[in-house]
């Protein structure tokens, strides 16, 4: 009899460290996404191309681990996520339009300069 419960009991701490785990996984995947839209908003308007290639990875790795736990959401951290998602989204296509705007600039300053350079050669 003794062996029986301290097997249930042995089961039963089991079961509750998978649950508190399971739990815990998934909260950490939203914290994540969380400090991710942080970090775009506060960093992304230095990024460069390498830096936006590892951003697009990592936002794919953290919406694999919350695709994981999807069933386990509730109506409110759904919303949440999708709320951060969001947040993210908006700050990569505006560090990516900026970007390139900044580029086309710069390429256009240079093209001034090559052209003021070869009219200056020209005159000469």
């Amino acid at each position: 009899m003794k062996t029986k419960t301290l097997v249930v009991a042995l089961l039963m701490a089991v079961g509750t460290s998978i649950m508190l785990s399971s739990c815990a996984t998934k909260e950490r995947a939203i914290s994540r996404l969380e400090n991710f839209s942080y970090e775009l908003r506060d960093h992304s308007a230095y990024y460069d191309l390498e830096d936006w290639k590892k951003a697009g990875e990592k936002f794919l790795d953290i919406r694999k681990e919350i695709s994981k736990h999807e069933l386990e959401y509730t109506s409110e951290q759904k919303a949440r996520i999708g709320q951060l998602e969001g947040k993210c989204a908006g700050y990569m296509s505006k560090g990516a339009k900026e970007g390139i705007f900044d580029k086309i600039k710069g390429f256009g300053t240079e093209l001034n300069g090559i052209i003021k350079g070869i009219l200056n050669a020209v005159t000469e």
